[in-house]
């Protein structure tokens, strides 16, 4: 088989598109919620991915800036697909060790908020940003 496969090119091209176009053309409730004003992924070779990753964080616990809805059911089943967005743009790019920082960002987001310790969250998300740079 030579070529990208089809769902290399489909990544790629939400990569290029960034996370509110991607969830617009998808319709459905969250291409609804997006929000007219959705800041654009940032740059570096992990920007879609740190992106959906993020956008899903702020569903969970807080109020994010790409997809605003004041039911909080939605935001937490949009959290949820935006993680699951985020790992896939790094599964399909076959970058196993991306894969685990980001997989224990979520857990460590989601231990810090349990303990009611946002500022540990925050780490995190550096640590994990800094682990990401310049990865490609």
């Amino acid at each position: 088989m030579s070529g990208p496969s089809k769902l290399g090119r489909s990544s790629s091209l939400r990569e290029r598109r960034g996370l509110a176009a991607t969830l617009r053309d998808e319709g459905g409730l969250l291409g609804a919620a997006v929000a007219p004003d959705a800041p654009g992924d940032g740059d570096g070779p992990y920007a879609a991915v740190l992106a959906a990753i993020r956008e899903g964080y702020e569903q969970h616990y807080g109020s994010g800036q790409v997809l605003r809805t004041e039911d909080r059911d939605l935001a937490l089943l949009a959290g949820d697909r935006l993680y699951a967005l985020g790992l896939a743009l790094l599964a399909e790019r076959g970058d196993l060790r991306a894969v685990a920082v980001l997989a224990d960002l979520i857990s460590e987001c989601a231990a810090a908020h349990a303990d009611q310790d946002p500022s540990r969250a925050e780490a995190a998300w550096r640590r994990a940003r800094s682990a990401l740079r310049g990865a490609d």
